[in-house]
C-alpha cells in the first residue's frame, strides 16, 4: 500500500493525499497503522487537537484528499464549514452501465441496514442525504462520474448509485459483480473550501492513484 502525501501545507491545515486500504481511526482489531498514527509522525502539530484536526473522513478502501486543521481555531472554522454544507467535495466513480439522466440529483434519506449492521440503505425513516452526480465519460460497458455529495452520510455514494442501479465498480458491499481494480473505484479528487483564517477560497485536487487510471485505461480499451 502506498505512503499517504502532504497535498498542501500551511500553518491553519493540511490536506492529505490517503492511499486506498488506509484506515482513518483504529478500530476493532486495528489499533494502530492507521492515518492518526501517520499523523501523528508526519504532521506533529495535529497531535493536541481533537481526533488529531480531521474533520472530516474517507471510507478505508476510498482514496483522495482529506483536510486536517493544524490549529483549534482552524479546526473549530473548517468543522463549521462541513456542517453548514459549504465545502465543496468532489469524487470520481467509475460505474456499472450508464445513468438514464446524464445529470441529476439524488435525494433519497439514509439509514442503517436493517438486516446488516455493517451496511446502510436508502430507507424513508432515514436521514435527509444529496447527492449530485454528472456523467465525464463512458467508456464501453461504464459511466465515469464527477460526484458532488451535498451531506456527509456513512457510505452516502455507494449506497446512493447503488439505488440508482449504478454500483460502483469493486464494491462488492452494494452490487458489485466484479472486482474491478482490486477495490472500489471511488476517489475524493477534489476539495474547495474557504481558508479558516483568510477566507479565501481554497481548491486542493488529488491525482487519480495508479491502480484507479490503469483500470480505466483497461476499460477504455488500452
Amino acid at each position: 500500500m502506498p505512503e499517504p502525501s502532504v497535498l498542501i501545507d500551511e500553518p491553519d491545515f493540511a490536506v492529505v493525499d490517503k492511499p486506498a486500504g488506509l484506515s482513518v481511526h483504529p478500530g476493532a482489531g486495528r489499533p494502530d497503522g492507521t492515518l492518526l498514527d501517520w499523523l501523528a509522525a508526519n504532521v506533529p502539530e495535529t497531535g493536541s487537537l481533537e481526533r488529531h484536526g480531521l474533520v472530516h473522513r474517507l471510507d478505508k478502501d476510498t482514496s483522495g484528499a482529506l483536510l486536517v486543521a493544524k490549529t483549534p481555531e482552524a479546526a473549530a472554522a473548517l468543522s463549521k464549514q462541513f456542517k453548514d454544507r459549504s465545502v465543496q467535495k468532489t469524487y470520481l466513480a467509475l460505474v456499472r452501465g450508464v445513468p438514464a439522466e446524464p445529470a441529476a440529483e439524488l435525494d433519497a434519506p439514509i439509514a442503517r441496514h436493517h438486516a446488516d449492521r455493517k451496511k446502510f440503505a436508502v430507507r424513508p425513516d432515514g436521514k435527509e442525504s444529496l447527492t449530485a452526480y454528472e456523467v465525464a465519460e463512458t467508456p464501453p460497458g461504464y459511466a465515469l462520474l464527477e460526484v458532488r455529495p451535498k451531506t456527509g452520510r456513512t457510505h452516502q455514494i455507494r449506497v446512493h448509485l447503488a439505488a440508482l442501479g449504478n454500483p460502483i465498480v469493486g464494491d462488492a458491499t452494494y452490487g458489485s459483480t466484479e472486482r474491478g481494480p482490486g477495490r472500489q473505484f471511488l476517489h475524493a479528487a477534489k476539495l474547495t473550501f474557504k481558508h479558516p483564517r483568510t477566507g479565501k477560497s481554497v481548491t486542493v485536487s488529488a491525482p487519480l492513484p495508479e491502480d484507479l487510471e490503469s483500470f480505466l485505461r483497461e476499460v477504455r480499451g488500452g
